[in-house]
């Protein structure tokens, strides 16, 4: 039996409205939390407790306190992108069930007061939001020119078109209960969507949906989430999802490992495009094709740091998932393992594929773009084209501009009118006799008036 030293563990947002993102950009809409997604976060947090924090659990982390929470021992990250209202009201709903309220989370007073926080004992855990503006972690696919481009060459791929094809008769089905959306496979996402929320929370349309429909909506919108989240080369860019957020978990491994960190517990709360990518980096599709999906709300993806079994005294990493709020974890094994894999071979497989920093994100959403005119540091021919074009008319436009001022000048020296006498300056006019030349406005440095 092995010992869990800790748990990185990436979770689903819960159930929520309908969330429509552009199939070729994927930017978002908004979106609000339900009363059904919470419940099913909420219940995600209990399930985590009892496998992590209750000692008869076999995965029980023995030097985690779990009574009131321990801010350097538990850290949660939570995205603020996409669905991020949505994700961080699961986070919350999360919390609760895994740090339930406390009547020890109190205070006592100078005068002998004891005051017990709100709810009887509600435990505040400190939450830091990802947000992509300034760290693309959980969201790397928006504004990202090359995660486009291959937007665009799965569209065009053979096995893409052939797919649209065969799921003609579907879309021809699905039109009269999508309501004017877009019927084509590049929508898949948004049919499925629409269909499985209108189901859940509109009684009308689910006594009048045919039966089998939101099933096939289903595998379609799998197969396009797979194929736009996915990548034949580990480190290629439909992998992105994956690869900003495995920085996090290979630094988590590292930490919950130094005996120095006092972290053991890192929760992740994310929206589903990096399961898929992660499972397909992980090679853990190979033996599993179903884990090529779309995950359920409220999934749990776990990466325990476990001490070997004496005389063992490497680490290893078992990782688990849970699809959805039924059942529980089931384990799975990477790069083929029939069982846990060292945290140092695990490391060393994975690490070179990480995107560790805003730069390493900002080249692989350029990579391969030649012809894109911001590509930092480029020297193609195609820049320097058009450079000198650009500095070509510039001094043209600068020429042609000399010459309108020295013509006008010209022709006002011309039909300037002169006294017989010597040149009367306006300085000697009396100040009545000095020209309007109206209002001038006082404008500040660098400000023009409009």
């Amino acid at each position: 039996m092995t010992d869990v030293l800790g748990v990185l563990v990436i979770a689903r947002n819960g159930d929520r409205t309908e969330y429509y993102q552009d199939p070729k950009t994927y930017e978002s809409s908004y979106t609000e939390s339900t009363a059904l997604g919470a419940a099913e976060s909420h219940q995600l947090g209990t399930f985590l407790r009892s496998t992590y924090m209750s000692p008869a659990s076999p995965s029980y982390i023995a030097n985690l306190k779990t009574d009131l929470v321990d801010t350097h021992e538990v850290h949660v990250h939570v995205k603020a992108g996409g669905e991020g209202t949505v994700i961080f009201d699961s986070a919350i709903a999360l919390l609760q069930g895994l740090f339930p309220p406390n009547p020890a989370n109190k205070i006592v007073l100078a005068n002998g007061t004891t005051v017990i926080a709100p709810l009887g004992g509600y435990q505040y855990v400190p939450i830091e939001t990802v947000e992509p503006f300034n760290d693309r972690t959980l969201e790397p696919w928006t504004n990202c020119p090359a995660f486009e481009q291959h937007i665009s060459n799965v569209y065009s791929s053979p096995e893409f078109k052939a797919t649209a094809r065969a799921a003609g008769p579907f879309f021809g089905a699905v039109r009269d209960y999508v309501f004017g959306r877009s019927t084509t496979l590049e929508n898949a996402w948004n049919i499925y969507d629409y269909v499985s929320t209108e189901l859940s929370h509109n009684k009308t349309y689910a006594h009048r949906l045919p039966p089998t429909l939101v099933e096939q909506a289903r595998g379609l919108a799998d197969y396009h989430e797979n194929a736009i989240f996915s990548d034949k080369d580990v480190g290629g860019i439909g992998n992105l999802a994956g690869r900003t957020v495995l920085h996090t978990v290979l630094e988590s491994l590292q930490r919950i490992a130094f005996n120095g960190d006092p972290l053991q517990f890192l929760l992740v709360e994310t929206s589903y495009q990096p399961f898929i990518s992660l499972f397909h980096m992980l090679e853990m599709t190979n033996e599993n094709p179903e884990l090529a999906a779309i995950p359920n709300y409220a999934s749990a993806l776990a990466f325990e740091l476990r001490r070997g079994p004496p005389p063992e005294d490497r680490d290893f990493v078992r990782i688990k998932f849970k699809n959805g709020t039924n059942g529980d974890f089931e384990t799975y094994h990477a790069f083929s393992h029939k069982a846990d894999i060292s945290a140092t071979e695990f490391i060393y497989k994975i690490r070179n594929y990480a995107i560790t920093s805003q730069k390493q994100w900002a080249a692989a959403c350029t990579s391969g773009l030649q012809d894109d005119l911001f590509h930092i540091g480029s020297q193609n021919a195609t820049s320097s084209t058009v450079f000198a074009i650009l500095a070509a008319v510039f001094l043209l436009g600068m020429f042609i501009l000399s010459k309108f001022v020295k013509n006008a000048r010209a022709k006002a020296q011309s039909t300037r009118i002169r006294l017989a006498d010597d040149e009367v300056s306006h300085s000697h006019l009396p100040q009545s006799q000095h020209p309007n030349y109206g209002t001038v406005f006082n404008v500040g440095p660098g400000i023009a008036p409009f």
